[in-house]
């Protein structure tokens, strides 16, 4: 068996490297032959009213997948805190003004003394399920608020405060401070309930 050993270029890197003067001449008529060879599109448009314009677009927006697409992104604590946040102010809000509404419609069925006589009337599961209920939404929303206002202060934006801050405002200093919440409310709902 023989080999033999081949220097140079192979025809078609030949041909294209010698090619180049060439290459303008070609490009330009190329160009004309595509054009003769596509002739006019035919679209054709219509004007619409701003209402039906708003309908399509309201059909596109519906056939889009929701932001941050559940099915491939992975649960974490940042967004998970965020959510449990806002429902838990949310469901505290909603009793809040529930009540207040429920003592304006029929003062008489809601003041204290009845407050206080249906609750004594319950059972002790009852009592302690619902202060469970009441004290962990309110105490993750309080200690959960307390760290957002720890980051909202500003006071990590100063070059001199990099390295100190950087603990809190890293994506591990995140998860860490949302763990510290997480304890900090477990802790604030046992003592709560057990008050």
């Amino acid at each position: 068996m023989s080999t033999r050993a081949v220097v140079g270029l192979s025809p078609s890197l030949r041909r294209a490297a010698f090619a180049r003067k060439f290459a303008v001449a070609s490009v330009v008529r190329n160009q004309v032959a595509l054009r003769s060879a596509i002739g006019k599109r035919g679209v054709q448009t219509q004007s619409l009213p701003p209402s039906a314009s708003e309908g399509i677009l309201n059909e596109q927006r519906l056939k889009r997948p929701s932001s941050p697409h559940f099915t491939i992104y992975q649960p974490q604590l940042t967004w998970l805190g965020s959510i449990a946040h806002r429902v838990a102010g949310g469901g505290l809000s909603a009793l809040l003004y529930g009540f207040s509404l429920a003592y304006l419609i029929a003062p008489g069925t809601f003041d204290s003394a009845h407050v206080i006589e249906f609750v004594a009337g319950l059972p002790d599961y009852v009592k302690t399920s619902a202060k469970v209920v009441l004290a962990a939404p309110f105490a993750f929303h309080t200690w959960n608020g307390v760290r957002h206002l720890a980051w909202d202060m500003g006071k990590c934006y100063d070059e001199a405060d990099f390295y100190r801050c950087d603990l809190v405002m890293s994506v591990k200093g995140a998860y860490n401070a949302g763990y510290a919440v997480l304890g900090a409310t477990a802790l604030s709902t046992v003592y709560l309930v057990w008050l």
